[in-house]
């Protein structure tokens, strides 16, 4: 496959990449509100990495912004940290992608400097879309501790990671409500797995421009040694010598 291909479409699919994993760390739907077998309540909850929110059957919602670092856990630290890492590395990818492309000709840069840069930003990719897959896979395994918690009280109790997802990350035992996956989770999912398939083709375009590209020998001018007037009289003189010699 032509490296320009490859370079053109992991940069589209970097770019998208990126742009989920932003829309998944500001959404607010990490976790929502498990209604299956409840009654129909007027208050429907929900919870992201950076706020709780609570919308009325009116329409109205609020929202309860997570300030401080100590009052949570450090599996939900971990899940912060996890994409906003995923985030900046698939921007830096993207923005290194714009100038790595082989459609893009610029004076001062060599092929050869093209191709490193595609192989960065390839590798930024990757780790920024592994980066998002684990954030929203932690975040996801806390949904299941807490749900099952929840649930069968009696049989897990203790077991389960120290109480679940205190600090924004899902719901809890003594009457309180059930959370599950919420489409922050599946867009993150996504994305990420979008990211590292960005990611391999760039790594890929690297491979096929420093394969195509030839080495470049210095070549030598040869120049024939001009003959003077000088030695064109040599040359004549010498005959008539052998001529008369021979006589």
């Amino acid at each position: 496959m032509a490296p320009s291909v490859l370079q053109n479409g992991g940069f589209i699919l970097g770019l998208v990449g990126a742009a989920a994993l932003i829309a998944a760390t500001a959404m607010n739907k990490w976790s929502v509100k498990d209604r299956q077998g409840d009654v129909v309540t007027s208050v429907y909850t929900y919870k992201g990495l950076w706020q709780d929110c609570e919308t009325a059957s009116s329409g109205f919602t609020e929202c309860r912004p997570l300030y401080g670092l100590l009052g949570f856990s450090g599996a939900f630290q971990a899940v912060r940290a996890l994409m906003i890492v995923g985030v900046v590395l698939g921007v830096l990818g993207a923005f290194i992608s714009v100038f790595s492309l082989t459609c893009l000709s610029m004076n001062s840069m060599a092929d050869t400097t093209k191709a490193k840069m595609s192989l960065t930003a390839g590798i930024m990719f990757i780790i920024g879309g592994v980066c998002g897959i684990a954030g929203a896979s932690i975040y996801a395994n806390q949904i299941v501790a807490s749900f099952r918690m929840s649930t069968y009280p009696n049989g897990y109790g203790d077991n389960m990671m120290g109480g679940g997802m205190g600090g924004g990350m899902g719901g809890g035992m003594g009457g309180m409500p059930r959370y599950t996956f919420g489409p922050a989770l599946f867009v993150a999912w996504i994305g990420g797995g979008i990211l590292v398939i960005g990611g391999i083709l760039k790594s890929v375009a690297f491979k096929e421009m420093v394969k195509d590209e030839k080495p470049i020998y210095p070549g030598v001018a040869y120049k024939p040694q001009a003959n003077t007037k000088t030695d064109l009289s040599d040359h004549h003189s010498e005959g008539v010598k052998k001529t008369q010699n021979y006589v």
